[in-house]
């Protein structure tokens, strides 16, 4: 099909998160950058337009009423991200977020709002929910493979605030009602527990501190109990040493346990009630969702990694906006695309903001 036709507001060239989604979008053929509002540097601004081989505008406004965009995807700090995100909903313009989508979820719920009094379209992006392996995973929980969900610990532990290089930009030496630790990585654990198990948290018990000079919270431990009975525990920072970004999740159920890893990817560790353990990956003859062809770019055994698992939620997003734009999609080897909307992103900002109640009350929330 056509190539569908991005403006990016953020991530230029100095952006890591820009650099992943202008790979990422281009993999497959399914879309190319036309234009961008970059940076507010224009220096910047303009190389970036330049390396990306696409117009660049000083403002997304002037961008998103000169060309024809299918959708714009922001790429801004977490705090400028709401007023990008209206902006564009309220021209009708489909809108690709970053995730967290809002820095509270007050303002996630208006974007909700805006969205449906639009018509819009609003996708959050969570890469890790990319990964083939985290979607075979999906499919066996939700398939009941894994037996009656009795717990499950999610963890993402980062290095980057204690080292001695640690140089975070301004927009995250100062929290906000959320702190940024939560919106960095809080709400993947929160959507990652929901991609996986298509539950809700109903109450929670959390803790939070400061361990680096920076001033901000930079440690969080939670205990969550979902709606349909497990205890989820969480553990997610930027001061533990020796992880650069340690995410992992182990689902425990009355079958089979299992356990992904984002170090590791390709690979998920199964045990059995019997006491037999093996490690999966895409050629293992029992695999369904990450033995499919969308997923072989190449063959097992040479890793796909963190911008082959964008790729797969931009070919999600592909089938997902031809449909949002009235054309005729293809359906993508059998798999419905998983995306998430702003409701997701809304209920992680709900659950973070009770967490940092828990820390300060020091009792149990019920959401």
């Amino acid at each position: 099909m056509t190539p569908l036709r991005l403006g990016f507001i953020g991530g230029g060239i100095n952006s890591a998160v820009g650099r992943a989604h202008y790979a990422a979008c281009r993999m497959d053929g399914k879309f190319e950058i036309v234009a961008g509002c970059f940076s507010r540097d224009d220096a910047v601004n303009a190389a970036t337009g330049e390396a990306f081989n696409c117009r660049p505008y000083t403002s997304a406004g002037s961008m998103m009423n000169v060309h024809k965009l299918d959708a714009v995807v922001v790429l801004t700090p977490t705090p400028d991200h709401n007023a990008s995100v209206m902006f564009a909903l309220e021209m009708g313009i489909p809108v690709i977020c970053e995730k967290a989508l809002a820095a509270t979820s007050a303002q996630a719920e208006e974007l909700c709002r805006l969205r449906e009094e639009n018509n819009g379209f609003l996708a959050v992006t969570y890469n890790y929910t990319g990964y083939p392996m985290a979607r075979e995973l999906r499919d066996m929980i939700l398939g009941k493979e894994l037996g009656k969900i009795v717990s499950i610990q999610a963890e993402m532990p980062q290095e980057g605030y204690l080292r001695t290089q640690a140089n975070p930009q301004a927009w995250r030496r100062e929290d906000g009602s959320i702190p940024g630790v939560h919106l960095d990585l809080g709400t993947h654990l929160h959507q990652l527990i929901h991609f996986l198990t298509d539950d809700h948290p109903a109450a929670l018990v959390a803790h939070q501190t400061s361990n680096s000079s920076i001033g901000v919270v930079d440690d969080v431990q939670c205990i969550a109990e979902y709606a349909s009975g497990f205890t989820a525990s969480m553990w997610f920072g930027k001061t533990a040493l020796g992880h650069r970004n340690g995410l992992r999740i182990r689902v425990n159920g009355t079958a089979l346990s299992a356990e992904w890893r984002q170090t590791e990817p390709e690979e998920l560790h199964i045990a059995v009630t019997g006491g037999t353990r093996l490690i999966a990956d895409r050629s293992s003859p029992h695999i369904r969702i990450a033995s499919l062809p969308r997923y072989q770019r190449f063959k097992a055994g040479h890793p796909a990694g963190f911008i082959e698992a964008y790729a797969n939620l931009y070919s999600d997003l592909a089938e997902w906006l031809h449909g949002h734009l009235g054309e005729d999609t293809p359906q993508d080897m059998g798999l419905r695309p998983i995306l998430y909307g702003p409701e997701i992103a809304h209920e992680g900002l709900v659950m973070m903001e009770a967490m940092v109640k828990s820390a300060k009350e020091k009792q149990w929330i019920t959401m």
